[in-house]
């Protein structure tokens, strides 16, 4: 395949696509699943097996500009603090519907920013996950930390509650780029919080880097990652800045004008990923690196690479449970979503019910796809023996899943002995083929860039 213009031709560099993080997508959930559901999902987990844990903050000192997330400004603590009260309570409906034995083998608290908390809150609420289920023996504990809104209290309060590995988002070095996204956060404050983790013994770090921001040029980047690289993480998530300010109203403040092409954008990911590459790291699927020794790349190695609302991930547990407003839990039987507001999250909890607003129950097709999608989104190719034992299809049967696609991407998508496969030069297309298995409506939903 020859480079941007076979990309273009392809419609690479017009293309509104998901991220594919779950199938179905959330914009397609519906208010068919509710609280009772939830816990009777809850309750059907089997006792003694390793779950997932995802807990939601989502205040923040300061709103940035570039997020598109569920978030709520506050100079205030009250509100902070009752929102915690308000996670100890839904823990404690948790608690009531788990099984025996159940151990948590991922817990990550995202947000928002989770730091935002006192020390003494962070050792409420560590304390009140451990009431409901202790860590498994090869468990990971997560936290995304703020640089500009951590200290020692609150790092000694999350290393003593069993947090092994760390998060931060960088997104640019560039102060220019800083100011136009509203995230002022220089090179040194990023080092020092860094080394602050390091010191209280976590050693494990993922940071987030975003490509296609406003301003960003091939050597602002190249500087920013070059900066990035010098403190050493062990995962990086180099994401594409998904510009919707129809979705996210405080993304107007960002200047259309200043935003790089598609094709400047793929540019600035190609440049990124070099410097990953040459510095050693393995590329996991789409937009993740990680060093050789990573669980991710170890993951990657073995065909345990799996994707989820935070990316790619080498948690294989069956459940994730959600926690706090606008959480997603994922079961085997389907997601369900938490209210977004606070308000309304809060009330559900008070009354002694789960907060579930939303959510969708899988299908068999369901299933079939979303393998389909994750095994493209992760490998880059499909394991045509696992789909036939898994969901008990003949091969003619996966021929004809594998038509749209294989006419929509003719020259492109191979087709090898064991199923379809991504050339290296086709990866930037890799969600545009997800696509074609994907059976939803997608014309109502806002989408971020292909690339």
């Amino acid at each position: 395949m020859e480079t941007k213009t076979q990309l273009a031709k392809l419609g690479l560099f017009d293309a509104k696509v998901p991220r594919y993080t779950s199938y179905p997508t959330a914009p397609h959930f519906s208010n068919n699943v509710t609280g009772d559901d939830f816990s009777s999902w809850i309750k059907g987990i089997t006792p003694g097996s390793d779950i997932s844990l995802y807990l939601h903050v989502p205040f923040c000192r300061r709103l940035c500009w570039f997020c598109a997330c569920r978030t709520q400004g506050t100079q205030s603590e009250s509100p902070v603090r009752a929102y915690v009260e308000t996670l100890k309570a839904e823990l404690a409906l948790l608690k009531r519907d788990l099984p025996e034995g159940v151990t948590l083998n991922r817990l990550h608290w995202g947000g928002g920013t989770p730091t935002l908390l006192s020390a003494g809150m962070m050792t409420d609420l560590i304390e009140a996950i451990s009431d409901v289920a202790p860590f498994a023996q090869n468990y990971e504990f997560s936290v995304e930390i703020d640089p500009n809104e951590i200290d020692d209290a609150r790092l000694s309060a999350l290393a003593a509650g069993g947090m092994n590995r760390a998060s931060i988002g960088v997104q640019d070095f560039d102060e220019e780029i800083q100011k136009t996204i509203g995230r002022l956060q220089g090179y040194d404050v990023t080092r020092d919080a860094i080394e602050a983790i390091r010191a209280h013994g976590v050693y494990s770090l993922n940071a987030d880097i975003l490509y296609g921001l406003p301003h960003q040029s091939r050597e602002r980047i190249t500087e920013s990652v070059q900066k990035l690289l010098s403190l050493n993480p062990d995962r990086v998530a180099l994401y594409g800045y998904a510009h919707v300010p129809w979705m996210a109203k405080r993304q107007q403040m960002i200047p259309s004008d200043a935003l790089p092409t598609p094709q400047e954008r793929l540019d600035l990911f190609e440049t990124a990923r070099r410097l990953f590459v040459w510095d050693g790291y393995a590329e996991i699927g789409i937009d993740h690196f990680a060093t050789q020794s990573d669980g991710l790349s170890i993951a990657q190695k073995t065909g345990r690479l799996r994707r989820n609302f935070q990316g790619y991930t080498d948690d294989t547990s069956e459940v994730l449970v959600g926690i706090g407003a606008s959480a997603i839990s994922r079961f085997p039987q389907g997601y369900a979503q938490n209210h977004a507001s606070t308000g309304a999250h809060t009330a559900a909890i008070r009354d002694g019910r789960f907060s579930t607003h939303r959510g969708h129950t899988f299908t068999a097709e369901d299933k079939l796809r979303s393998r389909i999608i994750e095994m493209l989104m992760c490998d880059f190719a499909t394991t045509d023996a696992e789909l036939r034992e898994t969901f008990k299809l003949s091969q003619p049967q996966l021929n004809d899943m594998y038509k749209g696609a294989e006419t929509t991407f003719e020259g492109v998508l191979e087709r090898t002995a064991e199923g379809l496969y991504i050339p290296p030069e086709a990866r930037p297309l890799t969600r545009m083929i997800a696509r074609a298995f994907d059976a939803y409506d997608l014309s109502k939903a806002g989408h971020s860039s292909a690339i």
